[in-house]
């Protein structure tokens, strides 16, 4: 069975009837939640079923769920985490533990919902003029420490059954402006974003799915990394990565023009798989219907990253949460 090259998402609590027979035709790869598709968590875990139904294949399921501002769950369905920079600064000298726990707990209430993807570890670099929509995302400025932490998110997610998506490659942290609203530009040499924002992605290049930035790296390509074959190229070839690499929101302002033709030049420059998330339910038929069926390579990579899920190691909570609150002097949790 081939998939269509794409995650899409639904309007509501549950799937509409015209929404089954459009995913049930177009066979999406995988689904996105947001926080107008979350109420309780039955009706999550009946969400995500329909999902499943409609294809009728164990599709992945995946969401944005990094704690802090960007977490889609939220208390009484789940924790509420301090943003992963603060968590991280706070935890000091023990930020991989720190951080591998927030994310094992992270995990365990995703898959108990249903939910067996993430959209973590973000490996962006945190520097003096990143922009607050990222900053407080990051783990860290130096590239060493935070592909250990990233490492670390990742396994709290792996041993969780919960497929990791490392983000946003190959670096988003040197952006000034908000890419949910406009285009950023970063103007420095390949040679020295190798040393530093390429890093943690290709010390994390085994991962199995990884997603764009949507930014223009001037002195390389003039298109937004997204849409470039020579940005896709380096990912594939300087940074090592061989996994599935999913855009980011193609209905993000960053990029301009319709989201169906979107979806065509990112699959055109070497994406394996869009995501469109908000669009009308006209918008997500086109998208389908322009993204099609996945290449042989892309399939491959689509298979090989299913086989990847792991079954849940146990967990026993309340001596992680003991742990955790250790490590971080006693603030875990936002108050």
């Amino acid at each position: 069975m081939t998939f269509c090259a794409a995650i899409t998402d639904a309007e509501g609590l549950r799937l509409t009837p015209q929404e089954k027979k459009l995913f049930r035709e177009m066979n999406p790869f995988g689904f996105i939640l947001f926080a107008r598709n979350i109420e309780t968590e039955d009706q999550v875990r009946a969400l995500c079923d329909e999902f499943r139904e409609a294809v009728g294949r164990n599709c992945p399921i995946t969401i944005d769920q990094e704690g802090g501002r960007v977490q889609r769950l939220r208390a009484p369905i789940a924790r509420e985490w301090l943003p992963p920079l603060d968590h991280a600064e706070r935890a000091g000298d023990h930020a991989e533990r720190a951080m591998y726990l927030r994310y094992r707990l992270i995990a365990r209430e995703l898959f108990e919902l249903g939910i067996d993807s993430n959209c973590a570890p973000m490996v962006d670099l945190a520097r003096a003029d990143t922009h607050a929509f990222l900053k407080n995302r990051c783990y860290g400025s130096d590239p060493k420490q935070v592909s250990k932490i990233g490492r670390a998110v990742a396994k709290g997610h792996l041993e969780g059954g919960v497929l990791p998506v490392i983000k946003h490659m190959p670096g988003h942290g040197l952006s000034t402006l908000d890419s949910h609203h406009d285009l950023p530009h970063v103007d420095l040499t390949q040679e020295a974003l190798e040393g530093a924002d390429f890093a943690p992605f290709r010390a994390l290049n085994d991962l199995p799915m990884g997603m764009t930035a949507h930014l223009v790296y001037d002195r390389i390509d003039p298109q937004p990394a997204t849409i470039s074959p020579t940005m896709i190229g380096l990912i594939r070839d300087t940074i090592g990565f061989d996994g599935l690499i999913m855009t980011d929101d193609i209905s993000m302002k960053a990029l301009s023009g319709a989201p169906e033709e979107i979806a065509h030049h990112a699959l055109a420059a070497g994406c394996d798989v869009v995501l469109h998330c908000n669009g009308s339910y006209e918008a997500r038929a086109k998208v389908l219907e322009a993204a099609g069926e996945m290449t042989p390579q892309a399939q491959k990579r689509a298979e090989k990253t299913l086989s990847m899920r792991q079954k849940p190691v146990e967990l026993d909570i309340e001596a992680a949460e003991a742990e955790l609150s250790a490590l971080m002097g006693g603030q875990v949790y936002e108050r």
